[in-house]
């Protein structure tokens, strides 16, 4: 079943998945992730390299190279399992990829480990993957509006996520949040995004830690009345976040979205029955 659910997500999302291939960074991702592959397969480059099968032929993995891609195959299907969209399940898979053809260099010859080392350092630095760019019903704040907005019309409901563009976990959880601005938003509930690793101060005020080692970006703070009523992932005493998945049903559960929605509906209502009683006055 763990390999099923993987695999009939990727079938599902294939022409989005094509698109998303078709892009640089996920080209020259791909080009990385076989790199291994491609210098043990091709015929003039394989024939010079060194090997520990019994039948001397360096054109085809010995022993060690297949118990190291297979440790690092059981890795990845362990990852996906708790992978909530395909660009997670695709993430993770460069990811492992990059770090097998890292320590299969490295064994092959300490030379080209070091190439590819810093050939993947280079490429980390200086690409990124694509920002998600699809539809949305979302306010971005900054740290000069955020206070004012949250605090506007204490009636509204507001959701905000904290977030860092360097995040993976963040640009993985793009479309899943914005898919619930498009079904949830209205009047009375409002869906906002932050971006902490651009703005320190609103970090240091809300309690967000931007440390890669942290593992609370992205979180989702529910604000009433300006004021935080809930967060995820919540946050133990020293100062470590709890495990939590940011899957859409998790979100819609934990954040009672369909009651919210169903209040701030009656909310938008009021507000347009009395726009209509100062018009007609």
């Amino acid at each position: 079943m763990a390999l099923l659910t993987p695999l009939f997500a990727f079938l599902y999302h294939l022409p989005q998945v094509y698109k998303w291939l078709l892009k640089p960074y996920y080209i020259a991702s791909l080009f990385m992730s076989i790199a291994f592959l491609a210098v043990r397969k091709t015929p003039g480059i394989c024939d010079h390299l060194a090997t520990q099968r019994e039948d001397g032929n360096s054109c085809d993995f010995d022993w060690r190279e297949v118990e190291i891609l297979m440790f690092l195959s059981a890795i990845v299907m362990m990852k996906n399992r708790r992978a909530i969209t395909v660009e997670q399940h695709v993430g993770n898979i460069i990811l492992f990829s990059k770090v097998a053809n890292v320590i299969l260099f490295f064994r092959l010859d300490i030379r080209m480990g070091l190439l590819y080392l810093t050939l993947c350092i280079v490429f980390l630095m200086t690409c990124k993957p694509p920002l998600y760019m699809g539809p949305e019903y979302i306010k971005y704040f900054s740290d000069k509006t955020i206070d004012d907005e949250l605090g506007r019309d204490s009636r509204v409901t507001w959701i905000v996520e904290f977030f860092a563009n360097w995040s993976p976990e963040c640009q993985s959880f793009a479309s899943v949040y914005a898919d619930l601005s498009l079904k949830y938003n209205c009047a009375g509930l409002k869906f906002g995004k932050v971006d902490i690793g651009r703005y320190g101060e609103v970090s240091k005020k809300y309690k967000v830690s931007t440390s890669p080692l942290s593992k609370q970006l992205p979180s989702l703070v529910l604000f009433q009345g300006g004021k935080e009523v809930m967060r995820r992932p919540q946050v133990d005493k020293k100062g470590r976040a709890v495990s939590w998945s940011f899957t859409e049903e998790n979100i819609i559960r934990e954040f009672n979205l369909n009651e919210l929605y169903q209040k701030a509906k009656k909310l938008s209502k009021t507000k347009g029955d009395k726009v209509k009683q100062v018009y007609i006055t």
